[in-house]
């Protein structure tokens, strides 16, 4: 379907029914099943942009519109076929619904205008830097505001709907699914901890927020709790000088009585305990450290806490830091777990290996310093073989843990969530960390756009990194004013589609072995190495149907 007629916008409405079972249990529109528009970014769709059900979408001409449908089944759902339709009907300019949809506009107009006065009001008393920000801002909201069909020449005139002839009867598209809901329900807890850092920094630049006041504190609890839907543990994040980093799961001291709802939540597989000193070194700082050590080593989730210290050292002057914050932290906590990550070894010129063995030998160096040894996937490229020699190298048998991580690379074929990635490309990262055998995974930012301070302010990617590197959301205030919700990404919904898989291949594997689960992953096509992987969906379609029927005669 196109629209005509000069430079006006044309209308789509968005009907999507209830998913019902034989037996009548529903999937709810608007509740479980949900809709969203996905915008593009940098000329690649990514953006998932919630709209409500039903809903009308203006297209300008020659503009095609995806849109993302999600289910999110309850765990209490009975299980079954559940049958719906999704219904997508064009509206001619001549119908009652070209007046409505002006005044829309108009009013949609008048509070993106009170919202750019409102900000530049905020503004007015800030610094040069700020306000110049602000004005960026402002001026970016007014070239779209000018864009609006109101203010074209002619806009009286809401243009024809062309429809192509096989339309003519029915200008609509209706869209049967079939879903079907199985009788498992995922494990509440993660069986993988995937910890992603959310940069704190970042929020308090672009919502103007002080360090700790209620506001900030109401970000942070929301932003966490957002994530948590994806299967993910956040942790917040500041960078120091030399790759230091404060991270922590919860803002809250261990004393305060949030602090429990935070480290207890079901939902977290992991969290990161701040150690203070690691930007701010004094003896009160540590004093605090050592209190915090001493209520929370005695919960029971004491088992899901780590300490994320330093990012990637590359050398022993480094290392020896490391060492020195472990034996304070272990001096307290004997069992508290450190995470280091790395990429090489040693820089140091005393160094008389190569790069791969120096590599290699960072447990060594580390030891008993380190329990978690965090490696980057850029370092195995495309050699799976390259693994063993890596977990050769860690002392399972002693508790160490190996996990990986991506950030920048690997690139190209490789497993990663850049923007233009092939949807397939950017699910397997986490096929590879089951296939790997890697008991954890690290994502270093999914919040880390260039400073802005304005939550309305385009997004930037930052200069030096692979677009989208570090960006798994986007601030739902640029793409609706007065948003209170992240605009998850593409890429984030597929590697909650990992997630999903890693706990259908988990599931199998308790079934029949892990042997038996890894020739499942490659006789269907879908993961075979980080070089061979599905660029289709079917072979996904197959490795959970085959899962599904196993799984489904045991019960």
């Amino acid at each position: 379907m196109s629209w005509t007629s000069g430079d006006m916008v044309g209308y789509l409405q968005i009907h999507c029914s209830d998913f019902c079972s034989p037996s009548g249990d529903r999937l709810n529109a608007g509740k479980e099943v949900t809709i969203r528009r996905v915008v593009p970014i940098l000329g690649v769709p990514d953006a998932l942009v919630p709209i409500d059900l039903p809903s009308r979408i203006g297209l300008l001409p020659g503009e095609t519109c995806a849109l993302w449908v999600s289910f999110d089944v309850p765990v209490t759902q009975p299980p079954g076929v559940y049958i719906g339709e999704i219904w997508i009907t064009a509206v001619r300019g001549e119908t009652e619904f070209a007046a409505e949809k002006v005044e829309s506009e108009k009013l949609q107009m008048k509070k993106d205008l009170q919202g750019f006065l409102a900000q530049a009001e905020a503004a007015s008393n800030e610094s040069a830097e700020v306000l110049t920000e602000a004005l960026r801002s402002i001026c970016e909201g007014l070239h779209q505001v000018l864009q609006s069909p109101l203010l074209s020449a002619g806009c009286e005139d809401f243009g024809k709907m062309e429809i192509d002839e096989e339309f003519q009867a029915s200008p609509s598209v209706q869209v049967q699914f079939s879903i079907t809901v199985w009788d498992f329900v995922l494990p509440i807890t993660p069986s993988l901890p995937a910890v992603f850092g959310i940069s704190e920094t970042v929020i308090e630049d672009r919502y103007n927020l002080k360090h700790g006041s209620k506001e900030w504190f109401k970000s942070l609890n929301m932003h966490f709790d957002w994530l948590l839907q994806y299967r993910l543990s956040p942790y917040f994040c500041r960078w120091g000088d030399n790759m230091r980093v404060l991270t922590y799961t919860c803002p809250y001291p261990a004393t305060h009585p949030k602090s429990e709802d935070y480290y207890s939540d079901p939902r977290l597989a992991a969290y990161a305990v701040p150690y203070i000193p690691v930007l701010s070194s004094s003896d009160t700082a540590k004093d605090v450290v050592k209190s915090e050590l001493e209520i929370l080593k005695t919960k029971p989730h004491w088992k899901k806490a780590y300490f994320y210290l330093w990012d990637e050292p590359v050398g022993f002057e480094q290392y020896e830091v490391i060492r020195s914050i472990a034996e304070e932290i272990r001096n307290t906590a004997p069992d508290a777990r450190i995470l280091t990550t790395y990429y090489c070894g040693p820089s140091d010129p005393s160094m008389k290996l190569d790069g791969f063995e120096s590599f290699l030998k960072v447990p060594t160096f580390l030891r008993p310093h380190t329990q978690i040894f965090c490696t980057s996937e850029w370092v195995l490229g495309g050699r799976e073989d390259l693994v063993k020699q890596i977990t050769d190298e860690i002392q399972f048998d002693r508790s160490e843990e190996w996990w990986t991580y991506v950030c920048m690379g690997p690139g190209e074929l490789h497993p990663n969530w850049h923007l233009g990635m092939r949807g397939t490309q950017h699910r397997a990262v986490i096929w590879r960390v089951w296939k790997e055998g890697g008991t954890g995974f690290l994502y270093w930012g999914v919040n880390c756009y260039e400073k802005a301070s304005s939550p309305s302010a385009e997004i930037r990617f930052r200069r030096g990194l692979p677009p989208g590197d570090g960006v798994l959301f986007y601030p739902g205030e640029v793409f609706n004013i007065g948003a209170t919700l992240p605009v998850a990404s593409v890429r984030l919904e597929r590697l909650l589609s990992g997630m999903q898989d890693y706990e259908y291949l988990q599931l199998y594997s308790s079934m029949y072995g892990r042997h038996e689960a890894l020739s499942l992953l490659e006789r269907t096509g879908t993961y075979t190495g980080p070089e061979r992987y599905t660029l289709e969906h079917n072979p996904i379609e197959s490795l959970r149907g085959e899962i599904y029927h196993a799984y489904r005669p045991v019960t």
